[in-house]
């Protein structure tokens, strides 16, 4: 490694005794390695209280990836920001920088909060996650809490991932009722967001 590259490891964070790189170390690793990159963020969508986010970035070489973030007024104060924010992060992440440090691309990971930082919420202390029941009701039985329903904005996110795979609306369902026994309108908001966070993984490892 050269006296003037990028040293992630110098930047690291911990988050539940893992490594982390925050959104602002992989923006300015990629600054620092690809100067001349394109960075292109979206607001897709933003109502009652929820924003979702689209970005590209682009190499000089001409790679690229493409990331999606949504959150809510109930997470997150400065939740447009954040949005924002994530969707960089995952963009970056897929083209490798921070794959390694980012809970983003771990299947079942989608526990914490995070976005750029550690930051928990607009209340102090801790939020306790909401619960989540992954699978179908059994013998007909009720389902669990699921905790908050999914937001429009996830749909729209779920849908769009789709179309990028060129997954019919059906398809969408089948895969999404695969993984939960439910289609996408049906899903608790952290079931959304795993959902998501898995399609998404899977499109960087096919890269």
């Amino acid at each position: 490694m050269g006296e003037n590259d990028f040293d992630p490891r110098r930047c690291l964070t911990k988050l539940s005794g893992r490594d982390y790189l925050e959104v602002k170390w992989r923006l300015l690793w990629l600054r620092t390695e690809q100067p001349d990159a394109v960075i292109l963020t979206d607001l897709v969508e933003h109502r009652d209280g929820a924003a979702l986010f689209r970005a590209e970035v682009r190499l000089p070489a001409g790679g690229s990836a493409t990331g999606w973030g949504s959150e809510t007024a109930e997470d997150f104060g400065d939740y447009i920001e954040k949005a924002e924010t994530k969707a960089l992060g995952r963009a970056l992440a897929a083209l490798g920088f921070g794959t390694q440090f980012c809970e983003d691309f771990s299947f079942g990971a989608d526990a914490g909060r995070v976005v750029d930082a550690p930051v928990l919420s607009r209340a102090e202390g801790p939020v306790a996650p909401p619960v989540d029941d992954a699978s179908p009701p059994a013998n007909g039985a009720s389902a669990r809490r699921r905790g908050p329903r999914v937001t429009e904005p996830q749909l729209h996110a779920i849908y769009a991932i789709g179309r990028d795979r060129r997954w019919s609306h059906d398809e969408v369902q089948v895969r999404c009722r695969e993984a939960y026994g439910r289609p996408p309108e049906e899903l608790g908001r952290r079931e959304a967001s795993s959902f998501i966070d898995a399609r998404r993984a899977e499109a960087a490892v096919a890269r």
